[in-house]
Order: structure tokens, then C-alpha cells, then sequence
């Protein structure tokens, strides 16, 4: 089940699956739809004028909110309703943000950072590493030139 999650990779990153990050946004987002439905239908059931009278029409009234359409056949008479349904508002443009941006990133092709990273940290390492064979030449080197130094002193 992890493997299609997430992966490491070699340097011990976690790299979430865009499907993942996709299914556990649209689960958050229809979860709070559900739970702030059974607040918006207790402020809203029995109020005078109201047109939201049963759990589908706070449900259909949250997820219109959310999703920024709105019709308009659903909306809260009552204060506390509003507040649901506003409250709505902010939370779901974020979340169908999210969710829009992981479909952009895929169909798209954005630049990843994550790979983008790998490839950093792959240069470092590669950088690191050849700067070592070069510390380590340039001691051979040094210990050469000390031993003819001292061999000609010794010569001469």
C-alpha cells in the first residue's frame, strides 16, 4: 500500500503520488461538505423562507459553495447558515485549488521540485566527491615536491 503512496528515493525523500494527493484532497473535501451539511441543515431546517429543508439540500448547497457556481436554487435565510456556507466558501476554493492544481501539474507537466532537488543533491554529491580526489591528488603532489625538495638538498 506504501508504494503507491509514496516512494524514497535515495536520499531518504518522501515523494507523495499525485493520485494520492488527489484522492485524500477530494475525501477531506466531501467530508467537510458532509459534517458542515448537518450544521447548515440545523440552522436552516424550520426557518422562515428557508429552501434548505433536507441533508441533500445543505449537501448540494455546500458543494456549489465550494466549487464557486453557486446557482442559486439553495442558499441560507438564517445567520448561522451563512456562516456555514461561508466558512464553506474559503475552505472548499482552497481544497478544489489543491485538487485543480495536482490535475494542472499532471496534465501539464510543471517542473517538479522534487526532481529538481534530486538532481541538486546528485551534483553536490558529485562535486563533494571530485573535490576529495583533487584534496587528495594535491596532497600526493605536495608530499612529491617535499620529497625532491629534500632529496636535491641532500644532493647538493
Amino acid at each position: 500500500m506504501q508504494k503507491y503512496i509514496y516512494k524514497t528515493d535515495q536520499y531518504g525523500i518522501r515523494n507523495y503520488s499525485l493520485l494520492a494527493l488527489g484522492a485524500a484532497g477530494v475525501c477531506l473535501l466531501y467530508s467537510v461538505i458532509a459534517l458542515f451539511a448537518l450544521a447548515l441543515l440545523h440552522f436552516e431546517k424550520g426557518a422562515l423562507n428557508s429552501n434548505i429543508n433536507s441533508y441533500v439540500d445543505a449537501f448540494w448547497t455546500l458543494q456549489m459553495s465550494a466549487s464557486t457556481i453557486g446557482f442559486g436554487d439553495h442558499f441560507p435565510v438564517t445567520f448561522g447558515g451563512r456562516m456555514v456556507v461561508a466558512l464553506m466558501f474559503y475552505v472548499g476554493v482552497g481544497l478544489v485549488g489543491f485538487i485543480g492544481a495536482l490535475i494542472a501539474e499532471r496534465m501539464l507537466g510543471f517542473a517538479d521540485t522534487n526532481v529538481k532537488n534530486r538532481e541538486l543533491r546528485q551534483q553536490n554529491s558529485d562535486i563533494l566527491n571530485h573535490n576529495k580526489m583533487l584534496e587528495k591528488k594535491i596532497d600526493l603532489l605536495i608530499t612529491r615536491v617535499e620529497e625532491v625538495a629534500s632529496s636535491r638538498q641532500t644532493n647538493d
